[in-house]
């Protein structure tokens, strides 16, 4: 495909060679010279050389002219209708090929569960042929004895072939005994840590597969197996592990500030964060009673008669500040205490 300087293919008839066309045709012909602005002319072959006088251009009859070029246009058309044929014919076979392969991958690395027992069964199985680790997150303070029970029988399977277990819970679970006795019935290496504050409940097996749940309610859940998902999912994990506060083989209790406890901190730092009574306790695992009788303990302990003067006694306490330092070092404490270990 050729284009002329003036921005045009050289096989499209512009104005200007529109014009020096009818000029040939009136005056039967155009100087060679003077045709040159206008190489389209002789590219669609209405110019043609005077075969008496090469630096003449005698113009091709329109009426004969015109025949010839829409056949050439029809000719195109019928070359690019067999390359689209001949494409269509070799790659057509290959579609189906290739969204099976696309379909099976994602299916790998993505799989829906619908229904509890379902979800439950599939983890079991998975559990139960895991040599590894198992790690958990259990947000929303105690669980169920029933949900406990269920999940003693594949614990202490995976147990017993030298997996390790370990499980993140919110503050609120460690003054729930049934917890505390369902650990104590397990042998092995097991640890269970606590935070303020967890995401949405997760499982990963081995590193390998994951359970996270896909939509509000739990009902459905999202098995995992994307390597680059599972990286990051399991990053999460360490990085709030690291965080949280033991509890199980050993508990720590993280120590009191100025007569301000570790749950009422965090009601301070959510309090300060504008947040209801009832955000609060959903965040922080705990009922909204229970919630306003730490807000109320807070209030007395900090001497406020409000709501907003609350929030200001708060900042000028500086108790979030020694909060962030204790966290801080208990941070250091552990990466000590990983040293050692190596």
């Amino acid at each position: 495909m050729s284009v002329e300087a003036h921005g045009h293919r050289a096989d499209e008839l512009c104005e200007q060679g529109l014009k020096l066309y009818e000029r040939a045709l009136r005056e039967g012909g155009l100087r060679r010279t003077d045709a040159g602005p206008a190489s389209c002319l002789t590219a669609l072959g209405l110019l043609h050389p005077d075969i008496t006088d090469d630096q003449w251009l005698r113009p091709l009859p329109p009426a004969v002219a015109l025949p010839r070029l829409l056949g050439n246009i029809a000719e195109d058309i019928a070359r690019q209708r067999r390359r689209e044929s001949r494409l269509a014919d070799m790659l057509q076979p290959l579609i189906e090929l290739g969204t099976r392969h696309a379909a099976s991958a994602d299916a790998a690395s993505f799989t829906v569960l619908s229904g509890m027992d379902n979800i439950n069964a599939r983890i079991g199985r998975m559990m139960a042929e895991s040599t590894g680790e198992l790690l958990a997150v259990q947000p929303g303070g105690k669980r169920p004895p029933a949900l406990l029970n269920a999940d003693l029988a594949r614990e202490r399977d995976m147990l017993s072939r030298g997996g390790r277990m370990r499980t993140l819970y919110q503050h609120t679970t460690r003054h729930d005994l049934a917890t505390l006795a369902h650990f104590e019935q397990l042998d092995g290496d097991v640890e269970v840590r606590t935070l303020d504050e967890l995401p949405n409940r997760m499982v990963v097996i081995d590193r390998s597969v994951a359970f996270i749940p896909a939509n509000e309610d739990r009902s459905m859940a999202m098995e995992v197996h994307h390597p680059a998902v599972l990286s990051y999912l399991t990053t999460t994990f360490d990085i709030l592990w690291r965080m949280a506060t033991p509890m199980y083989p050993q508990a720590v209790q993280p120590p009191s500030v100025n007569g301000i406890t570790p749950r009422q901190r965090a009601i301070a730092t959510l309090l300060v964060e504008g947040h209801t009574d009832t955000a609060i306790a959903e965040r922080l695992g705990m009922n909204v009673r229970t919630a306003r009788v730490h807000i109320a303990k807070l209030a007395a302990t900090l001497g406020s008669e409000s709501r907003a003067q609350l929030g200001y006694l708060i900042g000028r306490s500086g108790i979030l500040e020694q909060e962030r330092e204790q966290e801080r070092e208990q941070e250091r404490e552990q990466e000590r205490e990983q040293e050692r270990q190596r």
